[in-house]
């Protein structure tokens, strides 16, 4: 089966050697509530997947810590064997607690327990991008992360992963992974009303690295503000959808995972990102960071 994407909004982008759709789908909220359990409706998590597939995405972003293991496990069964043009991205550096919490794991053992997690629980040979997760639920923290990115690099030259990020990362941990081997995606906190990785976007479109953000529509409280209101109003939009087109017109490297339990709101947020945004449009919202 092969995908195509000809006519997603926003085209296509070149992530290692794969050229993935610039909007494509992040399974956390598959899980049960606060990304703990199974879901409540399976039938309906597995539609969700398999639409968007149908819809031409190619590009789907996961981890072992979701449920944990449940949206792995869900992507599995909904999509395996997978499309030749599909990309599942999945990320290393948390394990979660019984209380819901996401304590960090990033020794090299936790990492190479992680990488086999992933790479049993999707029913994969070899895992296309592995981001390392840095830093904690308030965000980035400084530090080197030599020793974990180290680990990946050893299990990328073993053949079982293909392509290496980082998340939630410092722009001083972005250049220290990028001083051992190559980055091709970095996925940070990045949206409307949170703009502090303005700088680090702009230097990797320069540099051709992805900048995935995620929380792309303000995380679990939705975005507020009058000004977006204003411009979905005028423009007769949802202010979701504005703030998926400003994402995709912000710079070409920006990859989109929102995500969904619904069908119907996946195809929302496809469609929404394909509105076109004016000049004068984008000046408005771009005062609200």
């Amino acid at each position: 089966m092969t995908i195509s994407n000809t006519t997603l909004p926003g085209g296509t982008w070149t992530l290692g050697d794969r050229t993935v759709s610039r909007v494509g789908y992040g399974a956390m909220q598959l899980a049960g509530p606060w990304v703990m359990g199974p879901p409540a409706d399976r039938d309906g998590a597995l539609a969700v997947l398999r639409e968007a597939v149908e819809l031409g995405l190619t590009h789907v972003d996961t981890s072992a810590a979701y449920g944990p293991h449940v949206t792995n496990r869900l992507i599995r069964e909904a999509l395996h064997p997978y499309p030749a043009d599909l990309l599942v991205a999945t990320k290393v550096g948390g394990d979660r607690d019984a209380q819901g919490g996401w304590p960090p794991a990033r020794e090299p053992a936790d990492v190479r327990r992680q990488v086999q997690e992933n790479l049993d629980d999707l029913g994969l040979d070899a895992l296309d991008l592995v981001h390392l997760r840095l830093g904690d639920a308030e965000g980035p923290v400084a530090g080197s992360i030599a020793a974990a990115f180290e680990t990946l690099v050893e299990l990328q030259q073993q053949g079982l992963v293909r392509h290496l990020g980082v998340s939630n990362a410092t722009s001083e941990q972005v250049a220290e992974a990028r001083s051992i081997a190559p980055v091709v995606s970095v996925q940070n906190m990045y949206n409307l009303a949170h703009r502090t990785d303005d700088a680090l976007l702009d230097s990797l479109a320069a540099a051709g690295i992805a900048y995935v953000p995620f929380f792309p529509l303000g995380g679990f409280n939705p975005l507020q503000s009058a000004a977006l209101s204003a411009v979905a109003a005028r423009l007769g939009a949802t202010p979701m959808s504005v703030a998926l087109a400003w994402l995709l017109q912000r710079s070409p490297n920006v990859l989109l995972i929102p995500g969904t339990s619904s069908v119907a709101h996946l195809r929302e947020n496809v469609a929404g990102a394909a509105l076109q945004l004016s000049p004068a449009d984008v000046a408005e919202l771009d005062a609200i960071g």
